[in-house]
């Protein structure tokens, strides 16, 4: 049986090129401002190749989606308590709710443009960033709060959690006021609902 073909090294320098002028691009513009011809100037590569690797920019934004919350997932299977393994349920519950504010803070204007993309297909050379991840993050989440409160309908409540940061409100709140409010606000709820009777 023949080993999976390897991405040539050249491939890989221009798709780690790409994704780094994208970020460089985040810091100072909105998602849907950003042109694929901005971020094939800005990562020294031609216009064909984005559009290649990426197939749209909405495909390049996933993409890029993907690898951040890549890498709170690898951060929570194999990092060092209390988000990764060795906490206590509780303390990982919080530490993950605190990590993925932060993440919904940071990429706010990413967020947006995927949310407002219609039906968003990835490219070439992308990965279907949105629902694995979401799968992983409710997943781990629902175990959690099933391990603290047993009594609690923990698949519902996760959905419940992690839809809230996808809601309009909330992300104007975190662009207005930061993720220490809407963390706050969140770690009251959930420790109220923790200590309520099974």
């Amino acid at each position: 049986m023949s080993e999976p073909r390897k991405e040539r090294a050249d491939a890989t320098r221009n798709r780690r090129a790409i994704l780094a002028a994208t970020e460089w691009l985040l810091a100072t513009h909105r998602a849907r401002d950003i042109s694929m011809e901005q971020v094939a100037a800005a990562a020294g590569v031609g216009k064909g190749t984005v559009f290649h690797r990426f197939g749209s920019r909405t495909g390049l934004m996933t993409a890029l989606m993907y690898e951040r919350a890549e890498a709170l997932s690898e951060a929570i299977t194999g990092g060092p308590p209390p988000l990764g393994p060795g906490g206590t349920p509780r303390e990982r519950l919080l530490a993950f709710l605190d990590a993925v504010i932060e993440m919904v803070a940071r990429n706010k204007s990413l967020l947006a443009e995927l949310a407002y993309a219609a039906s968003p297909e990835p490219g070439p050379g992308t990965e279907p960033a949105r629902k694995p991840v979401y799968e992983f993050w409710h997943g781990h989440l629902s175990a959690l709060l099933a391990a603290e409160q047993p009594g609690v309908d923990a698949d519902m409540m996760a959905h419940l959690v992690l839809g809230t940061l996808h809601s309009e409100p909330v992300l104007a709140r975190l662009a207005a006021d930061g993720p220490e409010r809407v963390a706050a606000a969140l770690r009251t709820m959930i420790e109220a609902l923790l200590r309520a009777p099974g």
